[in-house]
């Protein structure tokens, strides 16, 4: 069974930072990509980062202004998505997905072969 799974949301801060976790099960972790998506209220879902597990090349939104690191421990299946400078506008459900093709930049939602369940981020000022 794939199963992907976030963790390390909740409430947090304005200026503060957050570590978010997706752990991968039941597929070849290092033939796809994980990449993050985040929607906020009232909002579409955006794309934010992603890792090719293979080699390690990452990628990043340029509204995120340099705020965030994905990192990935492949011994572990699991990917980091850390996110400092915390804004209000940060508020969203984050979620982590799986891509086939790998990760090479921006992706639509739509071609992602696995998702998270998402989970709950939210900056108070």
């Amino acid at each position: 069974e794939v199963q992907l799974v976030e963790s390390g949301g909740g409430l947090m801060q304005a200026g503060g930072s957050l570590r978010l976790s997706c752990v991968a099960s039941g597929f070849t972790f290092d033939e796809f990509g994980i990449e993050w998506f985040r929607q906020a209220p009232g909002k579409e879902r955006e794309w934010i980062s992603c890792i090719h597990i293979e080699d390690g090349d990452t990628f990043y939104a340029h509204s995120l202004e340099g705020r965030a690191t994905i990192s990935s421990d492949n011994a572990k299946n699991t990917v980091y998505l850390q996110m400092d400078s915390l804004k209000p506008s940060d508020t969203a459900v984050y979620s982590c997905a799986a891509d086939s093709w790998g990760c090479t930049g921006p992706n639509r939602a739509e071609d992602m072969d696995y998702w998270g369940q998402g989970i709950q981020v939210t900056v108070s000022s």
